[in-house]
């Protein structure tokens, strides 16, 4: 295969953009009539008045103290005119009038300030298989940051989750109590632990208001109970992208905005727009910490490109990335590559040599050790690289982590 080039696409989208935004600008300067005082007369709020206690989703607009204010995302109880320039509420001005000039262009999703920090990412397993079980006061620090697997869903609280550590660990002396100590010592260390819903083997099924608010009130208690920085989203078997950003939302507001949300899709799930995944991802990149897909048990794939890649190579990493980042807007800090620590962990293949994730993450930082794939221009700094997972690592000698840690930490 010819090496390729990714097309330059968020370049086109900002030429579009600007070109649409001056065409406009010189219709309206046409067609626009000269309407003397009256032109100004049209000042009464003739949107709904914001109502505190109400629920508004994307593209509702409401009126607060005579100016009127459209929702980006779903929010509830967050004032308009309070929010700033990356909040939920976009000010479109005076009511009647023309829309604030300094205001912020709602095509400009770019997320604000991204953090520099490069993550390496482990899964935890909640339970002991063939002596793999250990204490996360036992995970080595090149994993920065940790995802507890898994919550289940509450019986009792049909879409919220709850969690208890396995009696495997408790049978050895591990209590939970030990639990959360070594859940705030790793805080204290500057790492992260998660907890994470889904798998391969649960799920968690939100598809109502009600079912989204049980799943951010949960959240937020197993957060403040055990001390989890935020969660991670493993739905393995299908979500409902409108109700499960309801639930991330109300989760980013119940925490003051700090908390970690991860998604771990599979390759299938962001292969097309209407992919409900894909669609979560690009409705939530303004609160989206990091997307670490799985790059494995998938088969073939295309890039950004419109060429197919063969998963177990650099370019299936790089041209799929290229997918989040050119396509969906997405920061490449928000970006990371999830790969097997071991083989076996992997059945239906993808497992890669370390050594060639961190050739994939040069090729897309620098554009150098790439393979026949090359991006249209460097990207700078990724967000990392996760594994499924520490345990099986473990296996091997903890090989993936120290090789990722040495490239990203």
């Amino acid at each position: 295969m010819q090496t390729t080039k990714a097309k330059g696409l968020r370049g086109r989208r900002r030429l579009a953009v600007l070109a649409t935004t001056m065409g406009l600008a010189l219709a309206g300067a046409v067609a626009v009539p000269l309407m003397g005082a009256s032109a100004q007369e049209n000042t009464a709020c003739t949107e709904p008045a914001w109502d505190a206690g109400a629920v508004y989703l994307g593209d509702d607009v409401v009126s607060h103290g005579d100016r009127a204010y459209r929702a980006k995302w779903w929010t509830r109880g967050e004032e308009p005119g309070t929010t700033g320039e990356w909040g939920v509420w976009e000010d479109l001005g005076a009511c009647g009038g023309d829309p604030d000039p300094t205001s912020p262009d709602p095509t400009d999703t770019t997320p604000p300030d991204p953090s520099g920090d490069q993550e390496v990412v482990g899964y935890w397993h909640n339970w002991d298989e063939a002596g793999t079980g250990i204490r996360l006061s036992e995970v080595p620090q090149e994993y920065t940051m940790i995802h507890v697997a898994f919550a289940f869903e509450d019986p009792t609280r049909p879409g919220g989750i709850s969690f208890d550590l396995e009696q495997d660990f408790i049978d050895q002396g591990y209590t939970e109590a030990d639990f959360k100590q070594d859940i705030a010592d790793l805080k204290a260390q500057g790492r992260e632990v998660v907890i994470s819903i889904g798998g391969a083997n649960h799920t968690v099924e939100v598809d109502s208001e009600a079912k989204a608010d049980n799943l951010a009130r949960t959240t937020l208690e197993l957060m403040d109970e055990y001390g989890f920085a935020g969660i991670d989203i493993d739905l393995e078997h299908g979500i409902h992208a409108q109700y499960m950003e309801m639930a991330l939302r109300q989760i980013h507001q119940g925490s003051g905005g700090s908390f970690v949300y991860t998604m771990s899709p599979q390759t299938a799930d962001f292969a097309s727009p209407d992919k409900e995944y894909r669609k979560l991802a690009t409705a939530t990149k303004d609160i989206l910490t990091l997307v670490h897909m799985q790059y494995y048990n998938s088969g073939t794939m295309f890039g950004c490109d419109g060429e197919i890649y063969a998963q177990e190579t650099v370019d299936f990493l790089t041209a799929l990335a290229c997918i989040q980042i050119e396509d969906m807007g997405l920061d490449p800090t928000q970006v990371a590559f999830g790969l097997p620590s071991i083989p076996d962990s992997a059945p239906a293949g993808g497992y890669m040599d370390p050594n060639d994730i961190v050739k994939a993450i040069d090729c897309l930082e620098t554009g150098a050790n790439c393979g026949s794939f090359v991006p249209y221009q460097p990207y700078g700094e990724m967000g990392g690289a996760m594994t499924w997972s520490i345990n099986w690592d473990l296996t091997n000698g903890y090989d993936w982590g120290t090789t990722l840690g040495a490239r990203l930490n």
